[in-house]
């Protein structure tokens, strides 16, 4: 079966929480596609799952994290040839995208601006309390939203067309147990795309999302074990088609959605989910 091969030589590619999981591969997908990629993150070194095999529930708790030797994402790039840079940015305060905006100005501006941190706190609906929320807001709703308007402001301001991938998820549509505030979130980046579409279609700027199913990172515990091994007809887990992904399995649909073979989609969101929002 063949593969789409988009390039991106001359481009300059912002993604935000790229030091591991689904931002880690779509880095380093661009990077291999010929960008210079500049990954944004509150820390370097890419984050590992617990030797029991469960994952991080909380990747900005400094107490339920631990890093590995893996090589960070911009080292890797670079070994393969990409020019790449790590960039500290807790994408929850404006001004630290902004700064990260500013910095691309030294590889010609953004070009592709991917918006992919997040996290993940797993409460029941009763459980939730205001600063539980509010932080998850901070960084996957405000995150998105700032990092959509100021990469789209250095578009304009330079006089160039330009692409916005947003990080959604398929709780944007489908209700599970656990993430009545995580939904939210990734409800709110939806239709962020979607107006944010509208108003810079004018300007020659474009935004989509994609939106991923079950995926083993960091981020989604449980799922780790499961990834490549459920089949449709597994009774573990009867309600996903396929199986949960590897990350991966995701970069496709950025590079997709960022490139000219997609000069005509603006406003979409792109379930990549194994089939799981169709049962």
């Amino acid at each position: 079966m063949g593969r789409l091969s988009p390039t991106f030589e001359g481009d300059t590619v912002v993604v935000t929480g790229a030091s591991s999981g689904i931002g880690r591969a779509v880095a380093l997908a661009f990077a291999d596609a010929g960008a210079t990629v500049l990954n944004a993150d509150v820390r370097e070194e890419p984050k590992e799952l617990r030797s029991d095999g469960s994952s991080l529930r909380f990747p900005h708790d400094e107490a339920t994290f631990t890093t590995h030797a893996e090589t960070p994402t911009h080292e890797l790039a670079e070994e393969r040839g990409a020019t790449a840079e790590f960039l500290e940015c807790d994408v929850s305060d404006p001004a630290e995208i902004e700064a990260v905006v500013e910095h691309a100005r030294d590889y010609g501006g953004v070009d592709v601006m991917v918006n992919n941190a997040g996290i993940h706190i797993s409460k029941r609906f009763r459980e939730v309390r205001p600063d539980d929320l509010r932080r998850v807001h901070e960084v996957n709703t405000y995150g998105a939203f700032f990092g959509t308007q100021l990469a789209a402001e250095d578009m304009i301001s330079r006089g160039e067309s330009g692409t916005i991938v947003n990080t959604a998820s398929t709780t944007m549509g489908v209700a599970e147990w656990e993430h009545s505030h995580y939904a939210t979130t990734k409800g709110a980046i939806r239709m962020l795309t979607r107006s944010a579409a509208l108003e810079l279609a004018g300007h020659d700027v474009r935004v989509n999302a994609v939106a991923p199913g079950p995926v083993a990172t960091e981020i989604t515990e449980g799922w780790s074990e499961r990834a490549g091994a459920v089949d449709a007809g597994d009774t573990d887990q009867p309600t996903l088609p396929l199986r949960a992904a590897t990350p991966d399995e995701l970069p496709g649909a950025y590079l997709f959605l960022a490139s000219e073979d997609a000069s005509f989609v603006t406003g979409e969101t792109v379930w990549v989910d194994g089939g799981d929002h169709v049962c």
